[in-house]
Protein backbone atom coordinates (compact mmCIF):
# COMPACT_ATOMS: atom_id res chain seq x y z
CA UNK A 1 0.00 0.00 0.00
CA UNK A 2 2.97 2.39 0.69
CA UNK A 3 4.39 2.06 -2.76
CA UNK A 4 0.94 2.60 -4.39
CA UNK A 5 1.26 5.90 -2.22
CA UNK A 6 4.79 6.74 -3.21
CA UNK A 7 4.14 6.19 -6.84
CA UNK A 8 1.13 8.50 -6.92
CA UNK A 9 3.53 11.33 -4.87
CA UNK A 10 4.46 14.13 -7.00
CA UNK A 11 8.27 14.23 -7.28
CA UNK A 12 9.15 16.95 -4.91
CA UNK A 13 6.78 15.98 -1.90
CA UNK A 14 8.94 12.25 -2.54
CA UNK A 15 11.64 14.58 -2.03
CA UNK A 16 11.04 16.50 1.30
CA UNK A 17 9.64 13.15 3.00
CA UNK A 18 12.99 11.60 2.53
CA UNK A 19 14.73 14.11 3.46
CA UNK A 20 12.86 14.31 6.61
CA UNK A 21 13.25 11.11 7.18
CA UNK A 22 17.03 11.42 6.13
CA UNK A 23 17.70 14.00 8.83
CA UNK A 24 18.03 11.01 11.72
CA UNK A 25 21.31 9.94 10.07
CA UNK A 26 23.31 12.55 9.89
CA UNK A 27 24.31 11.82 13.29
CA UNK A 28 27.28 9.55 13.70
CA UNK A 29 28.05 7.43 16.66
CA UNK A 30 31.27 8.23 18.16
CA UNK A 31 33.49 5.81 20.53
CA UNK A 32 36.68 6.30 22.24
CA UNK A 33 39.35 4.15 22.87
CA UNK A 34 42.63 4.19 25.32
CA UNK A 35 45.05 1.73 24.94
CA UNK A 36 47.53 0.48 27.16
CA UNK A 37 50.16 3.14 26.80
CA UNK A 38 47.18 5.46 27.06
CA UNK A 39 46.79 6.85 23.48
CA UNK A 40 43.52 7.89 22.87
CA UNK A 41 41.75 7.15 19.88
CA UNK A 42 38.50 8.36 18.82
CA UNK A 43 36.44 6.27 15.48
CA UNK A 44 33.21 6.18 14.00
CA UNK A 45 33.32 2.35 14.42
CA UNK A 46 33.37 0.11 17.74
CA UNK A 47 36.43 -1.29 18.97
CA UNK A 48 37.01 -4.03 21.43
CA UNK A 49 37.29 -2.39 24.85
CA UNK A 50 35.92 0.92 23.24
CA UNK A 51 33.26 3.66 25.42
CA UNK A 52 30.11 4.98 22.71
CA UNK A 53 30.64 9.30 23.59
CA UNK A 54 26.85 10.48 24.34
CA UNK A 55 27.21 13.93 22.54
CA UNK A 56 25.01 17.43 22.84
CA UNK A 57 23.93 18.96 19.84
CA UNK A 58 25.57 22.02 18.88
CA UNK A 59 23.47 24.95 18.72
CA UNK A 60 23.66 26.38 15.06
CA UNK A 61 23.24 29.84 13.90
CA UNK A 62 22.94 31.46 10.59
CA UNK A 63 26.11 33.28 9.53
CA UNK A 64 26.76 37.23 9.94
CA UNK A 65 25.57 39.08 7.22
CA UNK A 66 28.46 40.54 5.24
CA UNK A 67 28.58 44.01 3.99
CA UNK A 68 29.13 44.40 0.17
CA UNK A 69 31.54 47.17 0.44
CA UNK A 70 34.49 47.01 2.52
CA UNK A 71 35.50 50.63 3.25
CA UNK A 72 31.04 51.21 4.18
CA UNK A 73 30.57 52.33 7.74
CA UNK A 74 27.42 51.77 10.13
CA UNK A 75 25.00 54.79 9.81
CA UNK A 76 25.70 56.06 13.28
CA UNK A 77 29.51 56.02 13.15
CA UNK A 78 30.79 59.48 13.59
CA UNK A 79 31.96 61.16 10.95
CA UNK A 80 34.59 63.82 10.66
CA UNK A 81 35.14 66.22 7.47
CA UNK A 82 38.30 66.93 6.09
CA UNK A 83 40.23 69.84 7.60
CA UNK A 84 39.57 68.18 11.07
CA UNK A 85 41.45 65.38 9.32
CA UNK A 86 44.41 67.20 7.72
CA UNK A 87 44.73 68.67 11.39
CA UNK A 88 44.72 65.06 12.93
CA UNK A 89 47.05 63.96 10.53
CA UNK A 90 49.63 67.21 10.64
CA UNK A 91 49.42 66.93 14.55
CA UNK A 92 50.45 62.98 13.98
CA UNK A 93 53.05 63.95 11.40
CA UNK A 94 54.95 66.37 14.23
CA UNK A 95 54.71 63.57 16.68
CA UNK A 96 56.12 61.17 14.72
CA UNK A 97 58.89 63.88 13.69
CA UNK A 98 59.41 64.69 17.01
CA UNK A 99 60.45 60.74 17.94
CA UNK A 100 62.00 60.26 15.41
CA UNK A 101 64.29 62.90 16.11
CA UNK A 102 64.66 61.80 19.98
CA UNK A 103 65.15 58.82 18.60
CA UNK A 104 68.23 59.62 16.38
CA UNK A 105 69.46 61.25 19.45
CA UNK A 106 69.61 58.83 21.15
CA UNK A 107 71.07 56.06 18.54
CA UNK A 108 74.19 58.83 18.19
CA UNK A 109 74.19 58.17 22.04
CA UNK A 110 74.25 54.56 21.98
CA UNK A 111 76.61 54.49 19.08
CA UNK A 112 79.20 56.78 21.30
CA UNK A 113 78.82 54.50 24.28
CA UNK A 114 79.96 51.53 21.92
CA UNK A 115 83.03 53.36 20.49
CA UNK A 116 83.88 53.57 23.79
CA UNK A 117 82.83 50.89 25.24
CA UNK A 118 85.43 49.09 22.84
CA UNK A 119 88.26 51.69 23.73
CA UNK A 120 87.96 50.37 27.22
CA UNK A 121 90.19 46.65 27.16
CA UNK A 122 88.57 46.28 30.61
CA UNK A 123 85.10 45.85 29.34
CA UNK A 124 83.25 42.66 30.20
CA UNK A 125 81.56 40.46 26.99
CA UNK A 126 78.21 41.61 28.89
CA UNK A 127 78.10 45.23 28.70
CA UNK A 128 79.67 44.61 24.88
CA UNK A 129 76.76 42.83 24.25
CA UNK A 130 74.17 45.16 26.24
CA UNK A 131 75.66 48.21 24.00
CA UNK A 132 75.14 46.28 20.87
CA UNK A 133 71.58 45.46 22.03
CA UNK A 134 71.14 49.08 22.79
CA UNK A 135 72.20 50.48 18.90
CA UNK A 136 70.55 47.41 17.59
CA UNK A 137 67.37 48.89 19.48
CA UNK A 138 67.58 52.21 18.22
CA UNK A 139 68.14 51.24 14.58
CA UNK A 140 65.03 49.25 14.85
CA UNK A 141 63.13 52.01 16.26
CA UNK A 142 64.57 54.84 13.79
CA UNK A 143 63.60 52.17 11.22
CA UNK A 144 60.08 51.49 12.05
CA UNK A 145 59.41 55.57 12.69
CA UNK A 146 60.83 56.46 9.17
CA UNK A 147 58.49 53.77 7.73
CA UNK A 148 55.39 55.02 9.24
CA UNK A 149 55.83 58.76 8.40
CA UNK A 150 56.46 57.38 4.53
CA UNK A 151 52.76 56.18 5.10
CA UNK A 152 51.12 59.04 5.81
CA UNK A 153 48.89 60.57 3.43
Amino acid sequence: MILVKIRIMKPRYLFVLLCMTHTGWTQAEIYKHIDADGHVTYSSSPMKGSKKLDLELLPTMSPPVRVRNSDASPSDFPRVDSNTQKNRDGTRRKILEDELAAEEKLLAEAQQNLKDGKGISETSPKKMKALQEQVSLHEKNVDALKSELTNLK
